[in-house]
C-alpha cells in the first residue's frame, strides 16, 4: 500500500524534482545552521571576494561530515530527505483533491491537510520549546545526563516524519470519495 503511494507520486518527475529541492534546502539549513554567524560575516564583507562569497555555503555543506556526529548527521540526512518527501506527497494529495471536489472542497480539504502538517510541526516543535523553556530555568541541564546527550531530540524527529510520511502515504492511497 504504502510502495504504491510513492509510485503513484514519484512517478511524476515534478514531484521527485520538489521532493529533491526541499530536501536539499533543508539539508543545507541545517548545516549552515551552526555557522550562521560565519556565513554573515563573510556574506557582508565588502572586501572578500565574490567567488569566496558564492564557496563558502558550498563548502559549508561538508561540515555534515566534520561538525557532525555519525548520529547527528545521519538523522539530518533523514529528516531533511523526510520533509522533501513530505512536501512532495503533501502537494500531490492537495493537487488531487482539488481535482476531485468542487472550489469549496478543495479549499476545506486544503486547509485540513494544512492543519495537520501544523498539528505534527508543532508536536515535533513541542519538545524543542519546553526543552528552551526548561533551559531558562535551568533545566537544559538535564541534556548531559541523557545517554545520546540530546541526540534523542534528533531520532524522535526522524520518527515522528516517519510516522507522518506514512499517514499521507496511506491517505494518497485511499479513494477521494466512499
Amino acid at each position: 500500500m504504502i510502495a504504491h503511494a510513492f509510485i503513484t507520486v514519484f512517478k511524476d518527475w515534478k514531484y521527485v524534482l520538489l521532493s529533491a529541492v526541499v530536501a536539499a534546502i533543508a539539508f543545507a539549513l541545517a548545516t549552515w545552521l551552526p555557522n550562521l554567524q560565519l556565513l554573515y560575516s563573510i556574506l557582508k564583507d565588502p572586501l572578500v571576494p565574490l567567488a569566496d562569497k558564492v564557496m563558502l555555503p558550498i563548502n559549508l555543506l561538508g561540515s555534515i561530515a566534520t561538525n557532525f556526529t555519525t548520529l547527528a548527521a545521519s538523522y539530518t540526512i533523514a529528516i531533511a530527505l523526510l520533509i522533501g518527501i513530505n512536501i512532495a506527497l503533501t502537494t500531490y494529495q492537495v493537487s488531487r483533491q482539488r481535482q476531485g471536489f468542487s472550489k469549496g472542497g478543495a479549499a476545506t480539504s486544503s486547509l485540513g491537510v494544512l492543519t495537520g502538517i501544523f498539528g505534527i510541526g508543532c508536536a515535533a516543535c513541542n519538545s524543542l520549546v519546553l526543552m528552551s523553556a526548561l533551559g531558562v530555568v535551568g533545566g537544559a541541564g538535564i541534556i548531559p545526563l541523557l545517554p545520546l546527550k540530546g541526540g534523542e531530540f534528533g531520532i524522535a524527529g526522524v520518527l515522528l516524519l516517519g510516522t507522518a510520511t506514512y499517514l499521507l502515504a496511506r491517505q494518497v492511497t485511499k479513494p477521494l470519495v466512499c
